[in-house]
């Protein structure tokens, strides 16, 4: 296969830095100007090439893609090896969405979901509350229970720390096993929960009712943790410490989901260098099932609120790098729901996975951006040339490898489990 490669000499310029670009960092489109001419075209079509093999590209490769790749030729190397080693198939998950607590001890830049104790609320949702939620999702036709919740509230709210201890536990992440159990026995759906930072004693509790576990890596560079950035004051935060939870859970045999928010603040070096670090703890361990690649959109009343999207055309050269540098074999996804009508788009950056969607409950991370109906994701996904394709929270490849799935979760995987290790219709 041949790429003609256009030099980027007709890409938008931004003539000033952007005010969410940390210690006056230029942003991305900035930097990608500045650098112009610097990469010859033999370069660009070097990597491109070795790209295309499907066996991984290295920094420099990538660096050189993300910022001087015309974008056609990209868009075409990565939707290349995605064909070749997925096909033509696109995954989805339908789930259930419980949002377990909004209360978090961080205070991320962008975050609409954590929230501070109320007066008149309950600072989590009791027992028969998520088992309401469970069951409404499992005659729904859901096979997917999504627990999200905020990071340790229990460390500085007495609210959380009151609760806990009036159902018996010390720690959120306790309660949280004990619901994910409750769901798993009761409706049979299988929990997959991202409840933040994880240390390896809970990871091994959790697995014990969840089909996959997932946590967010969001960025490698500590610079984005600093004083005025996205993650100034979120302690739990710190890449190291993600880094860590993701490492753990390799060494644990736990499929995991995890992947990086484009437009944070973040220059391209440091994206590449965060799906980097990923692909060197799958490398490691090969329990990564999927990278999610999310769009960063700004949201009234945070800190943030001001602070420029990334274009579609950045989020597809981040998505068709993150296709090059972990090659054929790893699951991309980008949820369809942050690009509204234009999601088809990500369909030519290469991934092969729209996420969850939930047919009865909200986005709660994304309240203002609906999931569209799964009969027109299936038409439109058909209308570009692919087949939707139901999947569990646990990807094909994973629900049969040895260690990976709890001999307690197990009964209720093979019950949904169908053919090709997709969900059952």
């Amino acid at each position: 296969m041949h790429f003609v490669i256009i030099p980027s000499g007709a890409e938008r310029v931004c003539s000033e830095t952007s005010p969410w670009a940390i210690d006056g960092e230029p942003d991305f489109e900035r930097r990608r100007a500045s650098m112009k001419g610097l990469a010859s075209t033999s370069q660009v079509m070097t990597a491109l090439e070795r790209g295309i093999e499907g066996g991984g590209i290295s920094r420099g490769q990538a660096l050189l893609l993300i910022e001087h790749a015309e974008l056609s030729s990209l868009l075409r190397a990565a939707a290349a090896v995605r064909d070749r080693s997925k096909g033509r198939t696109v995954s989805y998950s339908k789930k259930v969405f419980i949002p377990l607590t909004h209360l978090c001890r961080d205070y991320c830049g962008y975050c609409t979901f954590r929230a501070d104790p109320a007066a008149d609320g309950q600072p989590f949702m009791t027992s028969q509350e998520v088992l309401a939620v469970a069951e409404a999702g499992r005659r729904a036709g859901c096979k997917e229970a999504l627990f999200s919740l905020g990071d340790q509230p229990e460390a500085i709210f007495p609210e959380a720390r009151a609760f806990l201890r009036k159902q018996g536990f010390e720690r959120t992440l306790e309660y949280l096993a004990a619901m994910g159990q409750l769901v798993l026995d009761q409706t049979g759906l299988l929990p997959h929960s991202n409840p933040g930072l994880m240390p390896a004693v809970d990871l091994r509790r959790l697995k014990e009712s969840n089909v996959s576990l997932g946590l967010m890596l969001e960025g490698a560079s500590p610079r984005l943790w600093r004083a005025g950035g996205p993650h100034w004051k979120a302690p739990d935060k710190v890449p190291s410490l993600r880094l860590q939870t993701i490492e753990d859970a390799g060494r644990l045999s736990i499929a995991f989901t995890t992947g990086i928010l484009v437009g944070i603040g973040e220059t391209a070096e440091e994206r590449v260098d965060s799906l980097l670090a990923i692909r060197d703890l799958h490398e490691k361990y090969g329990h990564i099932q999927e990278v999610i690649v999310q769009p960063f959109r700004a949201k009234p009343g945070t800190r943030m609120a001001l602070a420029p999207e990334p274009s579609t055309e950045d989020l597809q050269r981040t998505l068709a790098v993150a296709r090059l540098i972990f090659s054929r074999e790893m699951n991309i996804q980008s949820p369809p729901n942050l690009l509204s009508g234009d999601y088809l788009l990500l369909l030519e950056a290469g991934i092969n996975d729209w996420g969850g969607i939930s047919p009865i409950t909200k986005d709660f991370i994304n309240p203002e951006a609906a999931w569209p109906q799964i009969s027109l994701l299936a038409e439109k996904t058909a209308g570009a040339g692919f087949v939707l394709r139901e999947r569990l929270a646990i990807y094909p490849e994973f629900s049969s490898r040895p260690g990976f799935v709890d001999a307690r979760v197990q009964s209720c995987l093979q019950k949904l489990h169908g053919e090709g290790g997709y969900a059952r219709n």
